[in-house]
């Protein structure tokens, strides 16, 4: 499998996106949350997109540029880290993102308003690093 930088890029945009309308939602309260529908929807699609997107590019990355799979969501984190695409404090900060991003996805009966505001609050900034540490990677390795 080859690289595709631009397929890569066209992610990141797609993430630059989501996180503008995770930023819009503002920091809601876990009450809103659960009193909100359409508020509580929102924020959950987002970080699922947001959630997607990263594992997305960090799969790409670890098959196509280093020649390895990841065992699920966490290991992608943990191989990006570990291979110098994210640094540690990110690699930390996405801890616990791919269960999160299960219980969205098929655990909807277990949805815990507390922890959907707590990650929103982090969301904006930790997205946008991750895509910053891709491109800066993408400059260093690649190109």
């Amino acid at each position: 499998m080859v690289l595709r930088s631009e397929a890569i890029r066209e992610r990141l945009l797609k993430l630059e996106e989501v996180i503008s309308r995770i930023e819009e939602l503002g920091t809601p309260d876990p009450r809103t949350l659960r009193e909100d529908f359409q508020h509580a929807w929102a924020a959950e699609r987002g970080l699922q997109l947001a959630a997607e997107i990263v594992f997305d590019v960090g799969n790409h990355i670890l098959s196509a540029h280093f020649g390895t799979s990841a065992q699920d969501y966490e290991d992608i984190i943990a191989q990006l880290g570990a291979r110098g695409v994210i640094d540690d404090s990110l690699r930390n900060r996405f801890k616990g993102l791919g269960g999160f991003r299960n219980i969205l996805v098929h655990g909807y009966l277990r949805v815990d308003p507390d922890r959907v505001a707590e990650v929103l609050v982090r969301a904006p900034s930790n997205f946008s690093d991750f895509a910053a540490a891709v491109r800066d990677w993408l400059a260093r390795s690649i190109e």
